[in-house]
């Protein structure tokens, strides 16, 4: 689920910042949607990276 939501996310960026015309309300709709997608992703990571692993404290990795 988080990969759709990424990748239609990176899709809506792509068509905003093209250099195409579009209507002004087609324009605000895309906007309105970026928003929304990145309030979802933002929602589903549940404010974890994944990138790095959580650390307990007063671990003994640090004093060794």
């Amino acid at each position: 689920m988080k990969k759709i939501i990424r990748k239609i996310s990176q899709a809506v960026q792509v068509v905003l910042l093209a250099p195409i015309k579009l209507p002004a309300k087609a324009m605000s709709v895309l906007k309105y949607i970026a928003v929304g997608l990145g309030i979802i992703e933002q929602v589903m990571d549940d404010g974890k990276d994944d990138s790095e692993p959580e650390r307990k404290e007063g671990s003994d990795e640090a004093h060794e």
